[in-house]
């Protein structure tokens, strides 16, 4: 069963203008361990990407933000073998920092990636409230 992603909501706002200093040294990361694909790439009126996966998209662009202040939350299905794909892929992070939050009066399994370029990403998935 593979981890799958859903719904991307930007800190910010805005899930498609993630600030980076260089789109160019961001994606690797993307590509490599967190499984996105570029879709497009532009420079008017700053340059940018748009990377894809699953049912989301995001978009880089170099438009003088602060990567540190932003980010993306995810929607995920299967949680845990998502973590494991990102593992395989060369993400240094260990299982024990999965946590459980409450958002809105609904408890989601969590965890966390601080990307190079650091732009900070909420991965979570509903927890089934029979379970």
């Amino acid at each position: 069963m593979n981890g799958t992603l859903h719904k991307a909501w930007g800190y910010q706002g805005d899930n498609m203008k993630l600030p980076v200093k260089d789109v160019e040294a961001a994606v690797p990361f993307y590509e490599t361990v967190l499984g996105f694909h570029v879709l497009t790439r532009g420079t008017t009126p700053h340059k940018c990407a748009v990377l894809g996966r699953d049912d989301v998209q995001i978009g880089l662009v170099e438009n003088g933000g602060d990567s540190t202040q932003d980010g993306c939350a995810f929607h995920v299905k299967h949680l845990k073998a998502l973590f494991d794909e990102f593992r395989a892929n060369g993400l240094q992070k260990e299982p024990s920092e999965f946590r459980v939050e409450q958002r809105d009066g609904v408890a989601w399994d969590v965890f966390y990636v601080v990307a190079p370029d650091g732009l900070c990403y909420w991965f979570g998935e509903r927890q089934d409230p029979a379970a």
